[in-house]
C-alpha cells in the first residue's frame, strides 16, 4: 500500500568519501585527492560528507579529517569506532557529527551494527565524552526495535540504520552477483525464500525506523545502498538521511564524479 506522501521527511544524501582514499592508498600518493572528491560531491548535490577515521588508517587518515572539516562548505559526519584514542581525536577535530560505529580489522567493510546491548556502558561513555564537546551523536545499528529503544536510553539523537542485509538479498536476486566468485555463499537459497526475507528486512527496516521516529531520534539509513535498490528504502517516510558510498565512487569511474553524486541526488527525490 501506497503511503501518503506528505507524511515523509525531506532526505538528504550524505556521500561517503573513503572508497576514494582507499584507490589513493592503492598506491600510496595523493591521488586522487579527497579534498577534490569532498568539493565535486557537494558541488552536485550532496548534503554532507562521510568519512570513517579507522584504528588501522586503512583509508581516511588524521590529515584528510582535519582539512575535510576545515574546507567542507557542507556538514561532515564523521564515522569512527568507541576506542578512547580515537574518541579524543575526534573531539579535538570537532565535526558536526559523530556516528559511532563498529569496527573489526579483519573485516573489509563494517558487517554490521553496534552491540549496542552488549557494550551499553562502553557507548554510554563514548556519547557523554562527545557530547562534552558539545558533538551530536548517531548509532550506526541493526534494524532491531530494542536497539533503537536503548540508543534512546544511551542518549544518542540519532540512529542510522544498517541496510547490508536488505541490499545483500537484493543483490543476489536482482544483479549478476551470484554468478560472481563474490557470491555470498550462505544467501545461496531458492529465489521464493530470498523474496521471503527481503520482504522481512524491509519489515524491519520500517518497524525500526517507527520506533526511531516515536521516541524522538533522528533516523538514517546506509550500507549496502546503490542506484538500483534504493526505491523501496525510500517507502520508508521516516528516513531523512542516507549515506552512500562505494556505489557511488564506482559509478563515477565510468561516468565522473559529478555525474555519479548528481544521478544518486535526483534518485533520491521522493
Amino acid at each position: 500500500m501506497q503511503k501518503e506522501q506528505s507524511n515523509f521527511l525531506p532526505l538528504t544524501l550524505g556521500v561517503n568519501i573513503d572508497h576514494v582514499a582507499v584507490l589513493r592508498e592503492a598506491r600510496k600518493i595523493n591521488n586522487p585527492d579527497v579534498i577534490m572528491a569532498m568539493h565535486v560531491a557537494a558541488q552536485n548535490g550532496a548534503d554532507q560528507i562521510t568519512i570513517h577515521l579507522r584504528e588501522d588508517r586503512r583509508h581516511i587518515h588524521d590529515d584528510d579529517v582535519k582539512k575535510i572539516i576545515q574546507m567542507c562548505p557542507i556538514p561532515v559526519n564523521l564515522e569512527c569506532s568507541i576506542d578512547s584514542k580515537i574518541l579524543d581525536i575526534v573531539c579535538n577535530l570537532q565535526p558536526h557529527r559523530v556516528t559511532l560505529v563498529p569496527e573489526k580489522r579483519e573485516e573489509v567493510t563494517t558487517e554490521g551494527g553496534l552491540n549496542v546491548q552488549g557494550q551499553s556502558e562502553a557507548i554510554a561513555y563514548a556519547i557523554e565524552q562527545l557530547h562534552d564537546s558539545l558533538i551530536p551523536v548517531s548509532l550506526f545499528i541493526d534494524p532491531v526495535k530494542e536497539d533503537v529503544l536503548l540508543s534512546k536510553e544511551l542518549n544518542a539523537e540519532m540512529v542510522e540504520l544498517h541496510t547490508g542485509s536488505y541490499a545483500n538479498y537484493y543483490a543476489m536476486l536482482n544483479s549478476a552477483l551470484s554468478y560472481s566468485h563474490h557470491s555470498i555463499k550462505s544467501l545461496e537459497r531458492p529465489r521464493y525464500e530470498l523474496h521471503g526475507n527481503l520482504e522481512g528486512s524491509l519489515e524491519m527496516l520500517q518497524i525500526a525506523a517507527t520506533t526511531a521516529s516515536e521516541n524522538g531520534l533522528i533516523v538514517a539509513a546506509g550500507h549496502g545502498l546503490n542506484y538500483h535498490n534504493l526505491k523501496a528504502i525510500l517507502q520508508i517516510p521516516e528516513i531523512s538521511e542516507l549515506n552512500i558510498g562505494q556505489s557511488i565512487i564506482a559509478r563515477s569511474v565510468f561516468s565522473g564524479l559529478s555525474e555519479a553524486v548528481k544521478e544518486m541526488k535526483n534518485l533520491c527525490q521522493r
